[in-house]
């Protein structure tokens, strides 16, 4: 499919899903959202971002400009124009901007446009501090459309922007994908991009999950960083979870936070490295310095490390540019499998009131997920599909059918997990609905 034919098919479908139910599609939590609580489902992903303001250089807020990709009906862009003296958001849906300037016009300074192109040509070269997106490219059917908003959006950011965007990093299982299922790109296709495009890799955080976050700074053309760097002091290193200075081997758990001064201002994941027990650990993030001029550099630990005291090393394009600091590994904790929510499958802030006809399950700490098992009112249930959402700790979406003829009301869901059996949980079925998503 050509570009033109496969942007017509996102404005398309984006624009029957906007009239339809645009919080639902956007928030994706609840049918019929009131406006209050669509715009309340903002608040985390808001705390993301603007924790990516520290890297952006001091000055005046209402001097600075940002732009988000997939603005939708404005969700994001109304509460992030408080950061800003200007911000735009742009959109495949023309239906979407519709609805994002109705949202917006009691925020002068805040512009939504349509973009039919999925481009940002309307705007010019270094002329933003702050591009991102969030849950937007993942319903890209197209690479090179995906590719294609990364390169405009290191066009139109300044020397020193930030980009902050969400990609899916699933690994690929479909041969085609579409307007809500979309393209996956790996995290180290995202590396090579960086380095490739001149770009300061600075976050490449849950590598495998469908939300995988990006920070990229915009550098000038044909930078490379420097091939020396000035020996670093670890301040001290703890687990990133809870700040002890204890750490498991592997699981959620498993990430390291060290803190350092004096850290080569070019430093970004494409060529800082750590060391922990004498095997290489994945560096996923580099903060901001803060106001002492400690950065925190966050680490997965390498599999199959030992336990006890274990030496760590930071080094800068293979050589040690640290002294060594230890950090205590423990030994690590039986897997306990345990379910992590049970809501419909389709409204998901609907909890245990069923009336999709499906159910979605998501457990964790288990390498046996095809073992799941369930009964509702003493009746099978119809496993639709078992996928891993996150390889970490690890966790598993399982989404299963009620039986044909299950009575509404009250029930009781038994599941099991191979000899596992958890504790049953009362639900409330309701008909399901004549059209489904």
């Amino acid at each position: 499919m050509n570009p033109t034919d496969t942007t017509a098919w996102m404005q398309e479908d984006w624009n029957a899903r906007a009239r339809e139910d645009a919080h639902y599609y956007v928030a994706f939590g609840r049918r019929k959202q009131s406006e209050e609580e669509f715009f309340a489902t903002a608040a985390d992903v808001v705390r993301l971002l603007r924790a990516e303001l520290k890297r952006l250089p001091r000055g005046n807020p209402r001097a600075r400009r940002a732009i988000e990709i997939g603005c939708g009906p404005g969700r994001l862009l109304k509460p992030m124009s408080e950061c800003f003296g200007e911000i735009h958001g742009v959109d495949i849906s023309d239906e979407m901007i519709r609805l994002a300037q109705r949202n917006l016009r009691n925020v002068p300074h805040a512009h939504a446009h349509h973009a039919p192109h999925s481009d940002l040509r309307a705007f010019a070269d270094d002329s933003f501090d702050l591009a991102y997106s969030y849950a937007v490219f993942q319903h890209i059917p197209s690479r090179e459309i995906v590719w294609n908003y990364l390169r405009e959006a290191r066009r139109v950011l300044k020397v020193g922007g930030i980009l902050r965007c969400q990609i899916n990093g699933l690994p690929e299982t479909a041969a085609r994908y579409d307007t809500w299922s979309g393209v996956r790109i790996q995290g180290e296709e995202v590396a090579a991009f960086a380095r490739q495009h001149h770009l300061q890799l600075l976050a490449l955080e849950g590598v495998g999950t469908q939300y995988m976050w990006v920070t990229l700074c915009k550098k000038p053309e044909g930078w490379q960083p420097s091939a020396d760097a000035p020996e670093v002091h670890i301040r001290r290193i703890t687990n990133a979870s809870s700040g002890e200075p204890v750490i498991p081997p592997r699981g959620r758990f498993a990430f390291l936070s060290i803190w350092v001064d004096r850290l080569l201002a070019d430093a970004d994941l494409n060529h800082l490295g750590v060391e922990i027990g004498g095997k290489a650990g994945i560096v996923n993030y580099i903060g901001p310095a803060e106001a002492d001029g400690l950065q925190q550099v966050n680490c997965q630990l390498p599999a199959g490390l030992g336990t006890g005291l274990q030496p760590v090393r930071l080094y800068w394009q293979g050589r040690p540019i640290s002294p060594e600091r230890h950090i205590r590994v423990l030994p690590p904790p039986p897997q306990v499998p345990r379910i992590v929510s049970v809501s419909d499958g389709i409204d998901l802030m609907a909890g245990t009131l069923f009336h999709s006809g499906v159910v979605k399950v998501t457990i964790e700490e288990t390498s046996q997920p095809e073992s799941f098992q369930a009964l509702i009112g003493g009746r099978p249930v119809e496993i639709e599909d078992i996928f891993c959402t996150d390889p970490v700790p690890p966790r598993y979406e399982i989404n299963f059918r009620l039986p044909n003829g299950l009575p509404p009301g009250p029930q009781v869901l038994e599941m099991s997990l191979g000899r596992r059996h958890f504790a049953p949980l009362q639900v409330e079925i309701q008909t399901p609905p004549n059209s489904a998503l």
